[in-house]
């Protein structure tokens, strides 16, 4: 199986570093491929800006919505001078709002166009992160924000661009994804409803609604305080994760 491990830790002498390189040779002794992206090393940014908007926009906004987003403007809007203006005013004369999608789909920004190549090749993903303030670090939230998008990770049918949440439509095909996050709190406190909260918003909205099949996350808790003999196990597990992926 060809595996994607998106790995998301600034200290390449962190833990989660250690993690990764045990979950490695676990997929390469199980046969796996294995392509690392290491969001900090690439230096990926994170940050959703009006250069991604045509990443959130399709060819199935229902007419009446499309009407409300008042496309026209917002090009014109966007444009740097006055000879762009009039550029762009003389070549919108005459388009729908659906020939304006068309032509703002052109423009997707490139980066993000190769973060999903490499998804769309993978038949499973990998996460490798500690957990910041009950999620994943700022620069994996974002990766997701920016790669998971519209078209690519799911699809709206009408009632969704309406508001219904069961308007959304998976896209993506995978096999399984496995979380590995690092703690700094114990397995304890993760019962008391930080691992729920997590569960809802990364398991179940990140992963399982845009349609991977298998969703399967793990906790290496309270590391900071571990003992060796935990942290040893942690790895051995790590590696296991891999072989049995």
């Amino acid at each position: 199986m060809k595996i994607l491990t998106v790995y998301a830790n600034p200290n390449p002498r962190s833990f989660c570093h250690a993690i990764l390189q045990q979950l490695t040779r676990g997929l390469d002794d199980a046969g796996h491929t294995n392509e690392v992206l290491d969001l900090y090393a690439i230096r990926f940014d994170p940050v959703l800006r009006s250069g991604d908007d045509p990443n959130w926009i399709d060819e199935n906004v229902p007419g009446d919505i499309l009407d409300r987003m008042n496309l026209k403007q917002r090009v014109l809007n966007s444009c740097g001078g006055s000879v762009q203006r009039f550029i762009m005013e003389r070549w919108l004369r005459n388009k729908s709002s659906l020939d304006i999608v068309k032509e703002i789909r052109k423009h997707r920004p490139k980066d993000i166009l190769e973060q999903q190549q490499k998804v769309a090749q993978a038949q499973g993903l990998a996460f490798i992160s500690p957990v910041w303030f009950v999620g994943f670090p700022a620069i994996l939230k974002g990766w997701i924000e920016r790669v998971f998008t519209l078209d690519f990770a799911f699809s709206l049918s009408p009632e969704g661009w309406r508001g219904k949440i069961e308007g959304r439509i998976p896209l993506l095909k995978h096999e399984k994804a496995l979380i590995i996050n690092t703690t700094i709190f114990d397995e304890e406190s993760y019962k008391t409803g930080l691992g729920e909260a997590m569960k809802m918003l990364i398991d179940d909205f990140a992963f399982r609604y845009p349609g991977i099949k298998k969703v399967e996350h793990v906790y290496f808790y309270a590391v900071h305080g571990a003992d060796d003999k935990t942290m040893k196990g942690y790895l051995e597990r790590a590696y296991l994760l891999g072989k049995e992926f």
